[in-house]
């Protein structure tokens, strides 16, 4: 045998063993691929693509595993490749890429492509119209998201994060449903227990088949916890778990966490009031981003005596960490207007806080405030009211009332006349915008302003009835107690 054909030989037989360890390694990278081991895939595939760029199946399983991976950027490319050689999974993994990533109209572009394809081949597309739906209100919601000041940010333990939860004492109390109740099941909730101490939310697994958190209320009398409440459907969404309460000074304003009621993922946060005219809750209002993402948010609070508020995120945290973002509460819920749509994203995912901050501001002496403890001043008086049972005996605190029905009557006259306040001065307003206003204004206002006017006729003498079947219902249980 000459040399050259020696040489000719041993070039084939090369390329052979190059043919087979080719083979080799695809067939081991594909076995890890479907048993969801994409770490160990990957290498083995990158050198694939490299060999041939063109292939698009080797595009498709690299790039799907460089997302599974978080390596979103690179996947992004090689998806791409694969999707324009029709590789139909490639759409999808887009499609779900461009939703982590916020890039909710090429996601709500991807999967209409996506349900196209599948629904030609007469497959199930009900997953894939809920993800749209999903991708849809979520661009909607980015497109408004509030310009809220994020001042500081702090990872801590899921398992005892309100312990991150530095709140005055004006504010009332958190605690994990453990320890508050005193039991080893395995609820993960928390206990909200106002500053008087006389009213718990809370949440626990509800229901005889589908076991699903919802939320409950009970209120103290005669150092015994009773009347247990379970908040109406609007409030406990069936399609979801229902978590994390939170109520505000007034006593009606209600935050908490749940994964129905239109969530985008996971828990998501939202707030509702106690309507007293009604006795009734009124629809839940779902805040907008960065407070919601993709990910679970829950246990917002706001400290009214601190001036500042914390939620909980789960976003970019792993399974046993979440993060708890300080923040300036805004009630005018102003939005960030006239900027473009980048700016907004990275606002949305909270991608830096210092993006949110005002120029030149330093808030260091807020972040100092946050984990002050501030002791209650109303504890100093303990006078929450003044209710006149009779000659000789007035009651100043809701310890002091006896009749359960005498109490309930009586919070709900407090609670009302939180409303005719807040009615009040939003009836001041439109006063004066009408009399600041040019003819077109005033004719604008006249018909809210009546409105306003006549609600207000209503409530002021139904706060005095409650008062009167309150003191009512005390004397008569005073007389049969004795």
């Amino acid at each position: 045998m000459t040399r050259f054909i020696k040489i000719i030989c041993l070039a084939g037989i090369c390329l052979s063993c190059k043919g087979v360890l080719s083979a080799q390694s695809l067939e081991q990278a594909r076995r890890l691929y479907l048993a969801g081991k994409y770490d160990e895939a990957k290498p083995a595939f990158e050198k694939l693509v490299k060999q041939a760029p063109n292939n698009a199946s080797y595009n498709h399983w690299y790039g799907v595993c460089c997302y599974e991976t978080g390596e979103w950027e690179t996947a992004e490319s090689y998806l791409k490749i694969a999707a324009g050689r029709r590789v139909q999974e490639s759409g999808r993994y887009l499609g779900e890429l461009y939703i982590k990533t916020y890039r909710f109209e090429e996601a709500v572009g991807r999967y209409t492509e996506y349900i196209d394809m599948v629904s030609k081949k007469n497959e199930d597309i009900e997953p894939y119209k809920r993800r749209l739906e999903l991708a849809e209100k979520a661009q909607r919601m980015l497109e408004k998201v509030e310009n809220i000041q994020i001042i500081d940010s702090v990872v801590v333990n899921k398992n005892n994060f309100l312990e991150a939860y530095p709140l005055s004492e004006e504010s009332g109390s958190l605690t994990l449903f453990a320890n508050f109740f005193r039991t080893d099941n395995p609820v993960y909730s928390t206990v909200y227990r106002n500053e008087i101490g006389d009213k718990i939310f809370y949440a626990y697994p509800y229901g005889e088949e589908e076991k699903r958190y919802s939320l409950f209320t009970q209120s103290r009398l005669s150092d015994k916890w009773g009347d247990e409440k379970r908040l109406p459907e609007n409030i406990n969404s069936s399609l979801g778990n229902n978590n994390f309460p939170f109520v505000l000074t007034d006593g009606v304003t209600i935050y908490y966490a749940s994964e129905g009621n239109g969530s985008i993922g996971g828990y998501d946060l939202f707030v509702t009031r106690y309507n007293i005219h009604s006795d009734s809750y009124l629809t839940p209002e779902q805040l907008g981003m960065p407070f919601n993402s993709m990910a679970n948010d829950y246990m917002l609070v706001i400290d009214e005596t601190k001036g500042l508020g914390w939620f909980a995120s789960d976003r970019n945290q792993p399974d046993d960490r979440v993060c708890l973002y300080l923040f300036i509460p805004d009630e005018r819920r102003s939005r960030m207007e006239g900027q473009d749509m980048e700016t907004k994203r990275q606002r949305a995912l909270i991608t830096s806080i210092a993006d949110s901050w005002a120029p030149s501001t330093d808030y260091s002496a807020l972040i100092r405030l946050a984990h002050t403890k501030m002791p209650s001043t109303k504890k100093e008086t303990r006078k929450d009211f003044e209710l006149i049972i009779n000659n000789n005996l007035v009651y100043y605190t809701w310890d002091d009332f006896k009749s359960l029905e005498a109490r309930n009557l009586y919070e709900k006259r407090m609670q009302l006349c939180t409303q005719i306040s807040d009615l009040h001065q939003q009836l001041e307003e439109l006063r004066r915008a009408y009399a600041e206003g040019n003819k077109a204004r005033k004719e604008a206002l006249t018909p809210a302003i009546r409105q306003a006017e006549e609600a207000y006729g209503k409530l002021l003498p139904e706060a005095g009835s409650l008062e009167k079947k309150a003191r009512n219902a005390e004397v008569n249980h005073l007389k049969v107690s004795h």
